[in-house]
C-alpha cells in the first residue's frame, strides 16, 4: 500500500458513473493514484446505489467485504445514495467504515480525506456536512465519465417529480440543473479529448432548466450545445419524462444530424388508474400521439422505455391492458422490474400486495412478449448498413453499436473483421438476433 492512492468501486447507474469519474478527477488532481486492488489503495471508496433493496444490498455485501480486509492506515468512504439515505442502517451493518459523503456533495472528497487524516486511525465517523447544492462546479471538474469513446455528460441532478414509487427525490432532492455555460465547456473538453458519442443525462432531462426559468430548456440548451461541439457525429439523450417532450424538440432531433434518433421514455405502465396511483402522468392519449407524431418526423427512430410490473394493485385485466400496449407500440428496447417496496416513498402506505410468484410470472410472460418483438425489429434491419461505434476489436471480430444502442442496456452490433476502437464505420447487416445485430463492413459507403 502506498500513500496517496485510491480505489473507487462505483455502482448502480451511469449518473452514479459521473460523479465517481468526477471524484477520482479532484483525487487526481491532487495527486492520488488509481490502483486495480483495494488491498493496494490507501483510500478505498465505494459510490453505493440505494435505489431499490437488491442494489442496497450489493452496496452493503461490498462495503463489509472491504471493511473486513481493510488494514492498518487504510481509509474505507462510504459515498453515494445508499450513503445519503440510509446512513444509521449502514452504520447499524457495517463496522469499519471511516468516513461518509453524500451524493450532493461529492466535491468534498478531498476536503473529507484531509479529516481522516488529522484525525488518525482511531477515529469517529465523520461526515461532510449535508446541502441542497449539486456541486461547486468552480472546483473545475468535468461533470462527465469517459467510456471509451463515448461520455456522460450531467446536465441535472435530482428530480422534482412525485412518482409515489421512487426513492430518488429522497436521496437527491429536488431538479438542480447546471448552467449552460458549464455543460457547454464540459462538452467542449470532450470534444478535445476526440469523444464521438455524448450521452446527455439527468433524472429527467425533459425537465432541464426549469429550475433556472428557462422555457422548453432542453432544445434551447442542445440548440446552444451542438454548434459547439461539430467534431461529436452523435448526440443521445436519456431519460424524457411522459408529456413534456415537446414538438420542438422532435423538430431539433429530426432536423439536427449530430442528434442521435434514439429517446428512452419511462413509461411504467399502460393502465391511467394504475399510473395515476404511481402518481405518474396518464393520458395515454398524449403517449399515442407523441410517439405517432415522433416516428412521422423520425421513421428511423429507436424508442426505448422501462416498466413496473406488480405494482400494488396491479390486476390481471391492467396487466394485459400493459402487454396489449406493448405490443401495439413495438418498442426497439424495453426494460421491466418487479415492483420493490421501498419505505418512505408515498407508495408505502400501499404495502406489497402482489404476491412474488405473482410479480415473477408476470415479468416472464411480457419480457417473452417483447423478445418477439425486438427480434422482429433487427430483423428489419438485414441487408441494411448502420453505421456502428466501434467498442473493441479481436480474434477476427469487432463488437460496436449503432444509434439503436445506449451503452450497456442495448444491444451491440457484431462484425466480422477487426476495426480499431473509437471509429465510426458502416455495416451491412446480415444477421439478426432477439438483442444483437451482425453483419461486415460496407466497403461501398
Amino acid at each position: 500500500m502506498k500513500e496517496n492512492t485510491y480505489y473507487l468501486v462505483s455502482l448502480g447507474c451511469a449518473k452514479n458513473t459521473v460523479d465517481s469519474e468526477s471524484m477520482a478527477a479532484l483525487l487526481e488532481q491532487k495527486g492520488y493514484q488509481g490502483v486495480g486492488k483495494p488491498s493496494q489503495a490507501k483510500i478505498m471508496i465505494v459510490n453505493t446505489c440505494g435505489f431499490i433493496a437488491p442494489a442496497r444490498q450489493e452496496s452493503i455485501e461490498i462495503l463489509q467485504d472491504l471493511a473486513h480486509k481493510k488494514k492498518s492506515g487504510q481509509y474505507l468512504i462510504a459515498a453515494g445514495c445508499l450513503t445519503e439515505r440510509s446512513r444509521q442502517l449502514m452504520l447499524e451493518r457495517i463496522e469499519g467504515v471511516d468516513g461518509f459523503i453524500g451524493t450532493r456533495r461529492w466535491m468534498d472528497i478531498i476536503e473529507l480525506i484531509e479529516k481522516l487524516d488529522q484525525r488518525g486511525n482511531n477515529i469517529a465517523q465523520y461526515e461532510i456536512p449535508e446541502d441542497t447544492t449539486i456541486g461547486k462546479d468552480e472546483k473545475g471538474v468535468t461533470r462527465s465519465a469517459l467510456q471509451g469513446a463515448s461520455a456522460y455528460l450531467k446536465i441535472a441532478d435530482g428530480c422534482r417529480r412525485p412518482c409515489a414509487f421512487c426513492s430518488i427525490p429522497l436521496i437527491k432532492g429536488t431538479t438542480v440543473s447546471r448552467s449552460p455555460e458549464l455543460i457547454i465547456k464540459d462538452a467542449e473538453s470532450l470534444q478535445s479529448e476526440g469523444v464521438q458519442e455524448l450521452i446527455l443525462i439527468a433524472q429527467d432531462t425533459t425537465d432541464y432548466g426549469f429550475d433556472l426559468g428557462m422555457k422548453d430548456g432542453l432544445t434551447s440548451l442542445l440548440k446552444d450545445l451542438l454548434p459547439r461541439i461539430p467534431e461529436i457525429p452523435w448526440v443521445r439523450m436519456l431519460y424524457a419524462y411522459p408529456g413534456y417532450v415537446t414538438d420542438s424538440l422532435i423538430e431539433f432531433m429530426a432536423a439536427t444530424p449530430q442528434m442521435l434518433h434514439y429517446l428512452d421514455i419511462p413509461l411504467q405502465h399502460a393502465s391511467p388508474d394504475l399510473l395515476k396511483s404511481m402518481k405518474r402522468p396518464s393520458d395515454m392519449d398524449w403517449v399515442h400521439r407523441t410517439i405517432e407524431k415522433m416516428r412521422r418526423a423520425m421513421p428511423d427512430l429507436a424508442l426505448r422505455t422501462t416498466f413496473i410490473v406488480g405494482y400494488p394493485g396491479e390486476t390481471e385485466e391492467q396487466f394485459k391492458m400493459l402487454l396489449d400496449f406493448i405490443e401495439e407500440i413495438k418498442f426497439d428496447h424495453l426494460g421491466a422490474f418487479t415492483f420493490s417496496f421501498e419505505p418512505g416513498t408515498a407508495s408505502e402506505p400501499l404495502g406489497d400486495t402482489i404476491p412474488e410468484e405473482v410479480k415473477l410470472e408476470r415479468m416472464d410472460r411480457l419480457m417473452k412478449l417483447q423478445e418477439k418483438i425486438s427480434l422482429n425489429r433487427n430483423q428489419a434491419f438485414i441487408g441494411r448498413s448502420l453505421n456502428v461505434l466501434i467498442e473493441g476489436a479481436g480474434d477476427g471480430l469487432s463488437v460496436g453499436r449503432s444509434y439503436r444502442d445506449a451503452p450497456e442496456i442495448d444491444g451491440l452490433v457484431l462484425i466480422e473483421d477487426e476495426v480499431e476502437a473509437g471509429q465510426i464505420v458502416p455495416v451491412k447487416i446480415t444477421g439478426a438476433m432477439t438483442h444483437d445485430l451482425s453483419g461486415y463492413l460496407d466497403t461501398k459507403k
